[in-house]
């Protein structure tokens, strides 16, 4: 088998067999075939596709190309979600929590921030002595113990993405939806859970811009875990606005202990409810949704769902008192109100504007090897169908120095205001399986 024939094969639109898709991958992670000649194939792949069963294939040969995380010693269903990324979705750090606390097992292994997107580790790593290099044997022990550990992935988990995604992000390959699915699916099924919820965000803050690729995504993704027999499901939600209030790591860990309370954002706290019923479903701990959704609503009143995220702080060597007092976090030195400059109705939010800004203030990264400032970034006063006044603040920035007029400028071209009345986005468009 020669590469450049390969290349030939899929340019001229051939579907690859098993024994193909694996002398690919084992030739790029081993560096017998080149960059070059691999940055060809994924160009031909973005233009000629894969099938589903080529897609299916092509997870699995990058899911083995490293370790495989075994949870068997957890008992009961280990349950897994993921998120395609978005600007303020601090999810998992609700979702876990209240999951766990009705009895599921979340084993989680997440990522980084990058670009306009946060990550969850940066925001579970503003609060001081919290540890997400956990090792595998103290992570199945956690998740057995209180139910919950979330960890950075391992280093030797799926190398063959990681050289693969290194490549894409150069070579204008990215946007590509089997090389996209077989990315997030083949990280997923390697870290060992046995069911996995994909929250799959559609917008200006997302990566699908439409709820036509977003669902085509999820249903990529759905058919790659049915093709390696796991529990597969997708949440279809939008990113036409940040999701909550607060953009920027401490920030959103404070707007998700309120959430913990019952008091946080209506938007954050009903994705949470919605894909947790599907995740215990999953776990089959319960046999309808409409009765895990009351049973996660109960645990967030009792505070039996703060008392689990108290536990995981603890557990992987957090200060808990933070957890206790939010104000304990760090303070932004600067702090200001962006008020409105005229009256009407919010009419849009560009999420992905207002991630940049975050991220130019410091709280997010250009590149992987950049430091983050956990305590600046942006909490909204204002969402889309929201009645503003002028002179109404529509959100508060937290920075280190004061604004320049680009970023300022930068804002207030991320809100539309209008005269006429604007109805409030739907959040969740379906959920599919």
């Amino acid at each position: 088998m020669r590469m450049v024939d390969l290349i030939e094969y899929k340019k001229n639109n051939g579907e690859f067999n098993q024994q193909q898709i694996q002398f690919i991958i084992d030739g790029y992670v081993d560096g017998s075939i080149p960059d070059y000649q691999m940055s060809a194939l994924l160009m031909a792949i973005c233009f000629q596709g894969l099938t589903a069963k080529e897609t299916a294939i092509l997870t699995q040969a990058m899911e083995y190309s490293g370790d495989i995380i075994d949870l068997s010693k957890i008992e009961g269903v280990k349950v897994d979600k993921h998120s395609t990324g978005g600007v303020g979705d601090k999810t998992s750090l609700v979702l876990g929590p209240i999951v766990a606390a009705c009895g599921g097992k979340v084993a989680k292994m997440s990522g980084r921030g990058l670009g306009h997107t946060g990550g969850t580790l940066d925001k579970l790593e503003s609060i001081p002595g919290f540890n997400i290099y956990v090792s595998e044997e103290d992570f199945i022990q956690q998740v057995n113990d209180i139910g919950l550990a979330i960890i950075g992935q391992s280093a030797t988990l799926v190398p063959a993405d990681k050289k693969i995604y290194a490549l894409r992000d150069v070579t204008g390959t990215v946007s590509c939806i089997p090389l996209i699915a077989s990315s997030i699916m083949s990280k997923k099924l390697a870290s060992g859970a046995d069911t996995i919820l994909l929250d799959v965000k559609y917008g200006n803050g997302a990566f699908m811009q439409t709820l036509e690729d977003a669902k085509k995504l999820a249903q990529t993704m759905i058919d790659i875990g049915k093709h390696c027999h796991k529990d597969t499901r997708a949440t279809i939600s939008s990113m036409s606005q940040p999701l909550g209030n607060a953009i920027g790591n401490s920030l959103e860990v404070i707007e998700a202990i309120e959430t913990l309370k019952g008091k946080g954002p209506q938007d954050l706290e009903e994705l949470c409810l919605k894909a947790g019923s599907t995740m215990l479903v999953q776990a089959k701990l319960y046999q309808d949704e409409s009765l895990a959704y009351k049973a996660l609503q109960e645990v967030i009143s009792n505070g039996k769902a703060l008392e689990k995220l108290k536990e995981m702080v603890q557990r992987q060597g957090g200060d808990v008192s933070y957890i206790e007092n939010p104000e304990l976090f760090e303070k932004s030195s600067v702090i200001i109100e962006i008020t409105s400059k005229k009256t009407g109705y919010v009419q849009s939010l560009e999420a992905k504007n207002l991630g940049i800004v975050s991220m130019k203030l410091g709280g997010g990264r250009m590149t992987k090897d950049e430091d983050v400032d956990h305590a600046v970034g942006l909490v909204l006063n204002k969402k889309i169908g929201d009645h503003v006044e002028i002179g109404e603040t529509l959100l508060t920035v937290y920075a280190r120095n004061e604004l320049s007029q680009e970023l300022l400028n930068e804002i207030y071209q991320s809100y539309t205001i209008v005269d006429e009345f604007v109805e409030k986005p739907i959040l969740i468009e379906e959920i599919m399986k």
